[in-house]
C-alpha cells in the first residue's frame, strides 16, 4: 500500500498499525471520519463486530475498501468492494497436494497450529482442512494448538505440546510466522521436518523466508497468500471514481510451491 500510494502526488496516505486490535482499528476509523478522509481502507483483525463501525462510515458518506480478511455483516452494501485472498482456496490447494503425497491407505496424524480465531484466514483454512479429515477415515487431527499467527506463541505451545506427544507425521500451520516457531520448537525436541524428515510440513503465506526453506527442503508445501493488492486497490478506486461498476470481490492470484517447482532466482526475486 505505502509502494502503491506514498510517492503519488494525486493521493494523502495516512496509516495506522492497530496491533491486531480490533478497538483499535475502530478507534482509527472514528479518527479517520472526523477528518474527512476520502476512503477508508480496512484490513480487519477478526470478520465479527463490523456492523456499527461500517454504518457509521457510510453515514459520513465515505466509501470502505476492505482488504485482506473479510468482515461478517448482513448487509455487504456497508463496504465498497473486498479485495485479497481465497482463503479456502488455500486450504484446498494444501490438502489436495497432501492427498496426492500420501498414500490413500496410509495412517496419518495432523497437527494443526491455528491463526488467530474468527480472522477469516483462520477459518477457511480450517475449514478445508477439517473437510478433507472428515472425508478419510485414516486421517487424524490429533490436536489443535491456537498460535495466534505469531512466532513467539506457536513456539510456546509446540514446545509444550511436544513435551508429551513427538507422533506427528504433519504440521498444518496456518501461517509462516507460526511454522518457523514449530520448527524451533522441533528441532529443539529432535524431530526432523521436511524431505525426508519424520514431519510434512505444510504453511500458508510463501514468504522469501518461507520459500528459501521449501527451496533447502525444510519445509514442503508453501501456499500463498499474496499480500500485494496495492495497485488493484488503487485501480479499483480509480474505476469507482471514474463511475465504473465495482465487483464486490476480488481476488489475488496464488499458488502453491514445493523444492520441486520454485528456484533459487524465484525466492530472490520475492517482494515480500
Amino acid at each position: 500500500m505505502t509502494d502503491t500510494f506514498a510517492d503519488d502526488d494525486e493521493y494523502e496516505l495516512v496509516i495506522e498499525n492497530a496491533r491486531q486490535q480490533q478497538e483499535n482499528q475502530f478507534t482509527a476509523v472514528r479518527r479517520f471520519i472526523l477528518e474527512g478522509v476520502d476512503f477508508i481502507i480496512i484490513a480487519p483483525t477478526v470478520e465479527e463486530g463490523w456492523e456499527t463501525i461500517l454504518t457509521e462510515i457510510q453515514d459520513a458518506g465515505i466509501p470502505v475498501i476492505i482488504v485482506d480478511r473479510s468482515v461478517a455483516v448482513e448487509d455487504d452494501s456497508l463496504y465498497l468492494t473486498n479485495v485479497g485472498s481465497d482463503f479456502l482456496r488455500q486450504g484446498n490447494l494444501a490438502v489436495e497436494w497432501l492427498e496426492k503425497e500420501i498414500p490413500e491407505d496410509t495412517d496419518i496424524k495432523i497437527l494443526h497450529l491455528q491463526g488467530t480465531i474468527g480472522a477469516t484466514a483462520q477459518i477457511q483454512r480450517t475449514k478445508a482442512l477439517e473437510d478433507a479429515v472428515a472425508k478419510h477415515s485414516n486421517w487424524e487431527i490429533t490436536s489443535q494448538l491456537y498460535g495466534d499467527f505469531t512466532e513467539a506463541k506457536a513456539y510456546e505451545v509446540m514446545t509444550d505440546y511436544l513435551k508429551e506427544n513427538s507422533d506427528i507425521d504433519v504440521l498444518y500451520s496456518e501461517n509462516d510466522n507460526m511454522t518457523f516457531g514449530a520448527m524451533r520448537a522441533l528441532d529443539e525436541a529432535g524431530i526432523t521436518y521436511g524431505n525426508g524428515g519424520q514431519v510434512k510440513i505444510i504453511t500458508f503465506d510463501a514468504t522469501r523466508e518461507a520459500l528459501q526453506y521449501c527451496h533447502d527442503g525444510k519445509i514442503n508445501l508453501c501456499v500463498e497468500c499474496n499480500p500485494l493488492f496495492g495497485p488493484r486497490v488503487k485501480e479499483l478506486i480509480e474505476d469507482y471514481r471514474s463511475g465504473k461498476e465495482i465487483p464486490k470481490h476480488v481476488y489475488v492470484d496464488e499458488s502453491a510451491y514445493t523444492t520441486q517447482n520454485i528456484t533459487q532466482e524465484f525466492v530472490d526475486s520475492r517482494e515480500y
